[in-house]
């Protein structure tokens, strides 16, 4: 694989605020600093050996700060914005403490080591899998080094037997964690090192009261990291509570942009009818890869996956009314290109990461500029190009307008645009002839409908693999017992002529009373038998 480009820092800022026992290191990124390898930065061969083998060899910025300190075991805050490689920024310095006898932790004997709480199940899948990646070769004991991921919607039992059987490192989100905990099943009383990632978004989620019950379970001579894009009032709050004198790492200026400047904007007025339209345009764009589409209610997100399906596109979807196991299966399609768009709702997106995300499309308004930032934070990462793309409907123009104001976007008015727009073909680069539908090889078709998986994952698994049932019982008709109907037909018109034309085998029809018209005025009218 080619190893992913850098980028790192040209220069460190360390300010020191007295008052809250707290050092700060701000960086700013630079493209011409030549960033250490993990190996320079004294990463046990083991993890440097996998890293290569995914084509990692360079330190990003947020991790090129934080190793150097979270290897000799201090407390810290690492703040970046998404897609900055903060998830190897802790993890790999976690992997090599807990692996590394003299590093002040304890022997690895089965019981957890380390905990990452993280929010949502998608991140806690992606975190596990970046640490079962980067810690392959590492091993405690007679066995390799085991990662665990708990999160909601799993059965209990499976991850009851996994904790039973031993493990060294838990990624969990808050609210399984919890249970497991008072349960007795997951032990915390050895935990060494301690992340929480993405503790803002925590915060957004409620998850707060959780978090800080964890924290008391956990011993308090620890190692605790702390990663955020944002740092609100309570998580600073929980930092100074939970933390001992960390260093603050942010790995570019304060007061740089929010928004991602390698991320091209587009932000059009559109009418809620034409959206569909629109996208299936976009979709056709010259370079377009791999796709995120963005809604805000879980009602939306599936309507617009199923009609895009129905315009020829490969589309999955993962919002709150899928169960676990679709979810999962949706972002492992996008993850492997087996779909290339994408559609989900904020919190069944927290977490998502892929690098080669190239398009967003927020179909909906977001609620606040922070879900801006996140949303189109799914792109222009790691060092990559990208374009947003937000859609705005004419009720949401105040809500966009805040979100334009905290941003400083300098966009308060977007420019009325439908799928026949000139301007909205020349700015994306989509070609003049492109329909809103496309013609899709029968080998790429989806082989089951979403509906069928959809009931699967509800709960309705049983009736959506039940074949269809043929009938096997005789009818009847006037008294007499007819023969079974076919299990499957000719086609329409055998059909048809069976129908209009019964066979010499048919069943009698049945009997009917007919009036005869008097034969003569005054004669009774008599009243025929009915024939045979």
């Amino acid at each position: 694989m080619p190893t992913r480009k850098a980028r790192a820092l040209s220069k460190i800022t360390i300010d020191h605020e007295d008052d809250a026992s707290e050092t700060t290191l701000s960086a700013q990124l630079d493209e011409t600093h030549t960033a250490p390898t993990f190996a320079e930065l004294g990463v046990r061969d083991e993890i440097v050996r996998a890293l290569a083998e995914i084509g990692i060899d360079r330190t990003f910025a947020i991790q090129e700060l934080t190793l150097p300190l979270a290897l000799a075991g201090d407390d810290l805050i690492g703040q970046a914005r998404t897609g900055m490689g903060k998830t190897f920024g802790f993890g790999v310095p976690l992997l090599h403490r807990i692996a590394t006898a003299d590093s002040g932790t304890t022997v690895l004997d089965g019981t957890p080591r380390a905990l990452i709480i993280v929010p949502t199940r998608e991140l806690c899948i992606q975190v596990t899998e970046d640490l079962v990646n980067a810690g392959k070769y590492l091993e405690a004991g007679d066995r390799k080094l085991e990662v665990l991921s708990i999160y909601g919607g799993r059965p209990y039992e499976t991850q009851i037997a996994a904790l039973q059987k031993g493990v060294d490192v838990v990624v969990g989100t808050p609210g399984r964690l919890l249970d497991l905990a008072k349960q007795g099943h997951l032990i915390l009383g050895k935990v060494g090192v301690l992340v929480l990632d993405e503790a803002d978004e925590m915060l957004d989620l409620g998850f707060l009261p959780d978090i800080e019950r964890i924290l008391g379970m956990v011993p308090d001579k620890r190692q605790t990291m702390l990663f955020s894009a944002t740092m609100p009032g309570p998580i600073i709050t929980l930092a100074r509570t939970f933390l001992t004198q960390p260093t603050h790492i942010r790995a570019e200026q304060a007061d740089d942009s929010a928004v991602h400047d390698r991320t091209t904007q587009h932000i059009y007025r559109a009418h809620a009818l034409d959206k569909a339209e629109m996208v299936a345009r976009v979709l056709q764009a010259e370079g377009r890869g791999a796709t995120m589409i963005f809604t805000r209610t879980k009602r939306t997100a599936q309507k617009v996956a199923d009609e895009l399906n129905e315009r020829g596109f490969t589309v999955g979807a993962v919002h709150g009314d899928l169960g676990q196991i679709a979810r999962e299966k949706a972002l492992k399609a996008f993850r492997t290109g087996k779909v290339d768009v994408l559609v989900a709702t904020d919190v069944a997106a927290r977490g998502i990461d892929i690098d080669d995300v190239t398009h967003v499309i927020n179909y909906q308004c977001p609620e606040d500029e922070k879900t801006y930032v996140h949303r189109i934070g799914r792109t222009g990462r790691a060092g990559r190009t990208g374009i947003a793309i937000t859609l705005v409907d004419w009720d949401d123009i105040p809500r966009w307008q805040l979100i334009d104001k905290a941003l400083g976007l300098g966009i308060p008015d977007p420019v009325e645009t439908y799928s026949s727009s000139d301007h909205l073909y020349a700015e994306l680069s989509i070609p003049t002839d492109a329909k809103g539908t496309i013609r899709r090889p029968k080998a790429e078709r989806p082989q089951e409908d979403s509906s069928t998986e959809r009931a699967t994952e509800t709960g309705d698994a049983e009736k959506a693999d039940r074949p269809r049932r043929t009938r096997t019982r005789k009818r009847t008709r006037g008294g007499h017992a007819g023969e079974a109907p076919a299990a499957s037909t000719a086609g329409a018109d055998a059909s048809a002529a069976e129908t209009t034309a019964p066979s010499a085998d048919a069943a009698p029809a049945r009997r009917r009373r007919r009036r005869r018209k008097p034969a003569a005025a005054g004669a009774s009218a008599a009243v025929a038998t009915p024939a045979e």
